[in-house]
C-alpha cells in the first residue's frame, strides 16, 4: 500500500510550528477507546489543531450530515477529556492566518 501524497497545509502547519518553536506531534490519539486523532498536539499547552479541509470542494467527508455529526461527537468527547481544539482551514494555514493566530496567541 503507498503513502498518501503530502499535504501541502500539513507541510506548511509543521514548518509553522517549528518556526514558532511549538512542541508538537502528529496524529495524536486522544481517546482511550475510540480511534479518533488530531492532527497535531502542542501536549504543552494541552491544544490540538485540526486543518479541516477538502469542503471547498464538497469533497470532505466532513461536510456530509453524518461527517459533522462525527467531528461534533470528536470535538465533544476531546474537550471532557482536557483538550482545548483549534481548527483552521486549509486558507487559513496557506495564507498564514493560522501561524499568525498561533503566534498571538500561544507564548
Amino acid at each position: 500500500m503507498s503513502k498518501a501524497k503530502p499535504n501541502p497545509a500539513h507541510i506548511l502547519m509543521e514548518k509553522h510550528l517549528r518556526e514558532l518553536k511549538l512542541s508538537f506531534e502528529r496524529e495524536v490519539q486522544f481517546h482511550p477507546i475510540r480511534k479518533w486523532r488530531w492532527d497535531y498536539t502542542l501536549p504543552e499547552h494541552r491544544i490540538s489543531i485540526e486543518i479541516e479541509g477538502g469542503f471547498y470542494r464538497g469533497i470532505s467527508g466532513h461536510s456530509s450530515i453524518t461527517g459533522i455529526q462525527r467531528d461534533i461527537d470528536k470535538h465533544n468527547h476531546g474537550v471532557m477529556l482536557g483538550w482545548r481544539t483549534l481548527r483552521f482551514s486549509t486558507a487559513d494555514v496557506l495564507r498564514g492566518r493560522a501561524r499568525a493566530f498561533l503566534q498571538e496567541h500561544i507564548k
